[in-house]
């Protein structure tokens, strides 16, 4: 079992996860944190966050890649945010039963921010955004199949969460994977409503149309993967692929859950310039609040504005969350914004880029703006299952504890991302790129 450079810096950590794991199923709440994802031997808990410091129960302060998996774009305790959803609970409450103005002003600034939207719907997580697209576009096309993509992670709703990181063994030849589901307790008659492709491939994507575009709904697809580590679209592939469903009347679905407003104001599809039928947007959206969207065209959505298609939820655009999205979104909204984060994101990637060089150990880094992992691999990765077979998972855990051990957090999966925010400064960046030569050279003398 792996184990932490200097354990005695975690002790309290240590034992606050051994009394939750007699309450906890697993001692947290997310598989994300669990050990099996890679807090071996248990995970850090937290004390609070400031900007884009993290502070652990045992005093130790780092600068954080983590960001809560994403959330925290605006950093920790982003001071308009907090301010809002204070003032909204002290002020007017929380939760209704009823609709207020505010919610018509969080779905004017979506719109304005992504061309491709032009109605949208609020609900409280990525997994209920997916769910109510994909059920949409059944509905609106009268088809069952819809096409997604080995290993992207769409929520943990049954009907997308397969595929996400099967083993190869199992998972069928490259050209023609067979759906996996993520675990047991899936209904295995839904491996009939799914295709399972490989991702950056065209001539896959075009044969499986060609062969069912009657039968598929949609294809589901990230602009960017981002839950296998950081891969970017080949050139032409996001473009084919819009082409090819449009061609068959099948739907585009994107799913922006990680991509939405972190890449742009217009998110990845702004920044690729495609238009998708519809759109799930979540952890840019609330600042880090729990809130999420689901948009899309008027002719897809009015199934659900005549109640055709139903879209339900107690918490759904409560006043907390719709509040906090409400201030995040203007604090988007400044200009400038986006490209000073750019900026500092490339001295980033190009200090990170240098230091792998510089050690002579096999790796790059892929980044998109915010989004980036450094793959310890000697083969290019624009697949899952090029991760699957290049990707060095053990030369990632030591590197990340390495740069733990100095202060820098992030996820200790090769297959998660290290999320910049705008509350990093150019300190911070330096830090990192400082110690990240650092823990580099450390990781060469350990292998």
């Amino acid at each position: 079992m792996s184990s932490y450079r200097s354990p005695s810096k975690s002790a309290q950590s240590k034992r606050l996860f051994e009394r939750a794991r007699g309450v906890i199923p697993g001692g947290v709440n997310s598989t994300a944190r669990a050990t099996w994802s890679g807090w071996q031997p248990y995970p850090l808990f937290v004390d609070h966050g400031t900007g884009s410091r993290l502070f652990d129960v045992d005093g130790n302060e780092y600068i954080d890649y983590l960001l809560g998996l994403g959330p925290m774009i605006l950093g920790h305790r982003p001071e308009k945010v907090t301010k809002a959803v204070v003032d909204f609970i002290e002020t007017r409450g929380t939760v209704f039963a009823l609709p207020i103005a505010d919610e018509t002003a969080l779905g004017d600034k979506i719109i304005a921010a992504v061309p491709a939207i032009e109605q949208v719907r609020l609900c409280n997580t990525g997994t209920e955004a997916v769910l109510y697209a994909v059920r949409l576009a059944r509905a609106f096309t009268g088809r069952k199949k819809v096409i997604r993509f080995e290993g992207m992670y769409h929520g943990f709703s049954d009907s997308v969460y397969w595929s996400k990181h099967p083993t190869l063994d199992e998972a069928g030849p490259d050209e023609a994977p067979r759906p996996i589901p993520q675990g047991p307790g899936m209904p295995s008659c839904l491996d009939d409503t799914l295709i399972i492709l490989p991702w950056n491939d065209v001539g896959a994507l075009r044969a499986a149309i060609e062969l069912h575009g009657d039968e598929i709904a949609a294809v589901i697809t990230e602009a960017v993967m981002c839950n296998t580590g950081c891969i970017l679209p080949e050139p032409g592939y996001l473009e084919a692929m819009r082409e090819l469903t449009s061609e068959s009347g099948i739907l585009l679905i994107m799913d922006e859950v990680i991509t939405g407003f972190r890449l742009g104001l217009g998110g990845a599809q702004g920044h690729y310039g495609i238009e998708p039928d519809l759109s799930t947007f979540a952890k840019g959206l609330g600042g880090g609040f729990p809130v999420a969207a689901l948009g899309g065209r008027k002719s897809v959505m009015s199934l659900v504005a005549d109640g055709t298609v139903s879209m339900a939820g107690t918490y759904s655009a409560n006043g907390i969350a719709v509040s906090a999205a409400n201030a995040a979104l203007d604090q988007l909204a400044t200009p400038g914004i986006y490209e000073a984060l750019q900026a500092r994101c490339q001295v980033l990637t190009d200090g990170l880029s240098k230091a792998v060089a510089d050690s002579g150990i096999a790796g790059y880094v892929t980044a998109i703006g915010p989004v980036m992992q450094l793959w310890f691999a000697d083969a290019p990765i624009r697949n899952y299952r090029d991760a699957a077979r290049h990707a060095r998972h053990d030369l990632f855990r030591i590197w990340w504890e390495e740069m733990l051990d100095r202060g820098i957090l992030f996820h200790p999966g090769a297959f998660e991302n290290l999320f910049v925010s705008f509350a990093h400064t150019d300190d911070d960046i330096a830090q990192t790129v400082e110690i990240a030569a650092e823990a580099l050279c450390a990781l060469k003398a350990r292998i």
